[in-house]
């Protein structure tokens, strides 16, 4: 029988999905199989939003129709019956997962003590314990304990049970009252801040709201929330002094003169960035004044509704907004305030969640996240003007995952972020063109390159190069690592890194790891992205050094040198190769367990290995696979990530002194997040912090 939470509130609007979301996404570190169920959804021609946002985590594998239970037309036909379906869709569901996460019933408008009691039968049916979710909005300490303590009494009075609280929505202010009234609740109590943004729709949701059309600008800034609503009814300087970051601006669409103003503020540095403009009243710009913005070439989202001011304002300030997957901001705020104030341990404690033997490929990347955010490093990203690098980074800031300096025009850089509707602001922006650095920066490169007649009016040509400019703030600790190559090959990203941070003591190359996450482990593959034809001692230097990165990151070190035949069946100069560096990573780590010349289906597969080499420690339980050359490497890890489903994380560069790490120039975001967590670890094992970061 599947462990089992289920999510309650007495009322709406209480942020339920997101404490869900948090929920689900804690979960799925530590469980193979997360199941989600929703007991009570509107009609097939209604998808539930909720259900659809947790559905699409990745750690979840689900299809929608799997997840629900009934219609609210089906209960209000038949309570009865409906609660028998529940019960039976229920049981499907938890089959096949570990742990189910239930997200009861929604309130459209007001309290009903009717529905709750509802939720609480189906949770007692279920056998599901119940984490109530209240809110603290607009509330005293006193209303909250009251709120709770009724709630709670309508759960138990129909054989159900809380074993937690959420308190979601607390402003800052009443925290402590909040705090003080629920101290003596006997059940876990946990607090999530009011967060605004989470409630603010997105453009296209607003644009829906007041029947709107897209008369210009960039369709993809539809996604950036409406944060703020200003009704420009005044004239053009009353405006601009009232004008917010992430505001929708109404105007009437006959007021050309108010669509210039706003568009030139939104293009100015000296104002904030607006999100869209909406043109009321039917009216559109004349054909001059069209002309004019679309020359403009800015990309400003302006709609067009055929509502009155009054009937546009009232919509927008009364339109919410839905986390979604799209939604990628407000999915990294309600993340990151659940893992702040929730306790993992307790809540996990709470559901009585042991750990999974396995590991999957998002428990992987969450365990990169949870460690980099143990000890929180300072990480330079070079490419600040790409869309990519800028979603990682508002995600990595917000999750708190590492401290960031982007290198880039400040101007450019954060103006995107704005249009984007992303986050950046703790990350200082440094121009490497004008940065006040590059002085005493020229002055070091002289002189690690002087035997190569390096100068100081030569250098100062090379480092406004921003892979250079970044690997000379890991050279001199002002960032612990850099990540480049959404935009640059990898000799551009590592080629100063030889230059400038060289190897470690003891470590004559570098080289690189692939982790190959694949359904149920994690294996680790090298070198498969930076040396082309290793001789014997190289080979043997690649094995220590992925040995030491896999243990570094988790994984149980059994090396496994691969060649195309094993033991002492097979000779030529390949063979050879591999067979003399295997003596050597014997002779240097005698710690290590490391098996060579090996097959990969004998460092694999038990069966093979009980027939070709029985008495082997690694053969049949490999975790780190060292491929004798780049053109074998590079094509075995290619054919694994495709072939079996594998996540590939890397490259991740060894052997240097500090870490620099390459992305691929296809990267997504979120390989580029992990890539950044990557480094944060690499950079906690190396030792010296950074300064603190520049401004």
């Amino acid at each position: 029988m599947a462990r089992s939470i289920y999510i309650a509130s007495p009322e709406g609007y209480t942020g339920k999905s997101t404490i869900a979301l948090g929920l689900v996404d804690l979960v799925v570190r530590r469980v193979q199989r997360v199941g989600i169920f929703r007991p009570v959804v509107h009609g097939s021609d209604q998808p539930d939003n909720v259900l659809e946002l947790l559905l699409s985590h990745d750690g979840v594998d689900m299809d929608y129709a799997d997840a629900v239970g009934v219609t609210y037309e089906e209960v209000h036909a038949d309570e009865d019956a409906a609660l028998s379906r529940i019960v039976e869709r229920y049981r499907e569901v938890e089959h096949a997962c570990d742990v189910v996460v239930i997200v009861g019933s929604d309130y459209t408008d007001v309290a009903g003590p009717a529905e709750l009691a509802f939720n609480a039968r189906v949770a007692a049916n279920l056998g599901s314990p119940v984490l109530l979710v209240v809110k603290a909005l607009d509330r005293t300490g006193e209303e909250v304990r009251q709120v709770v303590d009724l709630a709670s009494a309508e759960i138990r009075a129909n054989h159900a049970s809380v074993v937690a609280v959420a308190v979601n929505r607390c402003p800052e202010e009443a925290a402590d009252d909040v705090r003080a009234h629920l101290a003596d609740v006997t059940v876990p109590v946990w607090l999530f801040p009011e967060i605004p943004l989470l409630s603010a729709p997105t453009v296209a949701e607003l644009m829906a709201s007041v029947d709107g059309t897209l008369f210009a600008g960039d369709e993809a800034l539809l996604i950036r929330e409406a944060e703020h609503v200003l009704v420009c009814g005044m004239n053009t300087d009353h405006i601009l002094e009232r004008l917010r970051d992430g505001q929708v601006a109404i105007a009437a669409g006959d007021r050309s003169e108010v669509l210039l103003a706003l568009m030139s503020a939104h293009a100015s540095e000296n104002f904030p960035s607006l999100a869209a403009v909406v043109l009321n009243g039917g009216y559109l710009p004349s054909p001059q004044v069209r002309t004019l913005v679309e020359g403009l070439g800015q990309s400003l989202p302006i709609i067009t509704t055929a509502h009155d001011t009054y009937e546009t304002a009232r919509i927008a300030s009364t339109t919410r907004g839905l986390i979604s997957q799209g939604t990628q901001r407000k999915r990294d705020l309600a993340l990151s305030a659940f893992e702040q104030n929730a306790d993992p341990e307790a809540v996990l404690a709470t559901l009585d969640v042991p750990r999974s033997p396995v590991v999957t490929p998002l428990m992987f990347e969450s365990e990169l996240l949870e460690r980099a955010r143990g000890d929180r490093k300072h990480i330079v990203l070079p490419e600040g003007t790409d869309d990519r690098i800028l979603r990682a980074a508002s995600t990595l800031l917000s999750r708190g995952v590492a401290d960031l300096t982007l290198l880039g025009n400040e101007a450019a850089v954060r103006g995107r972020a704005r249009e984007l509707g992303l986050d950046i602001d703790a990350a200082p922006v440094i121009d490497t063109r004008t940065s006040e650095l590059l002085e005493e920066f020229a002055e070091e490169y002289t002189r690690l390159r002087q035997h190569k007649g390096m100068t100081v009016d030569r250098a100062l040509e090379v480092l406004p190069s921003v892979s250079y400019f970044g690997t000379m703030m890991v050279h001199l600790g002002m960032a612990d690592g850099m990540v480049s190559g959404a935009q640059h090959t990898t000799a551009h990203t590592i080629k100063p890194s030889f230059e400038i941070i060289k190897t470690r003591p003891g470590t004559s190359i570098v080289s690189s790891v692939f982790f190959m996450c694949l359904a149920d482990r994690v294996l680790v593959y090298g070198d498969c992205a930076v040396n082309p034809d290793p001789t014997a001692e190289q080979l043997a230097d690649i094995a220590i050094s992925s040995a030491e990165t896999a243990a570094q990151f988790g994984v149980d070190p059994r090396v496994a040198m691969l060649s195309y035949s094993t033991g002492a069946s097979g000779t030529g100069a390949d063979v050879d190769k591999v067979r003399t560096a295997t003596g050597l990573v014997r002779e240097r780590r005698p710690d290590l367990f490391v098996e060579g010349p090996i097959q990969y289906d004998a460092a694999v597969d038990a069966s093979v290995a009980r027939t070709k080499m029985p008495e082997s420690e690694v053969a049949g339980r490999a975790t780190v696979f060292i491929f004798p050359d780049l053109n074998t490497g590079n094509n075995t890890y290619k054919a694994v990530q495709r072939s079996a489903g594998a996540v590939a994380v890397g490259p991740v560069l060894q052997g240097l002194n500090k870490p620099v790490n390459d992305l691929s120039r296809g990267a997504l975001v979120q390989d580029i997040v992990n890539t950044v967590a990557i480094t944060a670890v690499q950079a906690q094992g190396a030792g010296t912090p950074a300064k603190e970061p520049i401004a």
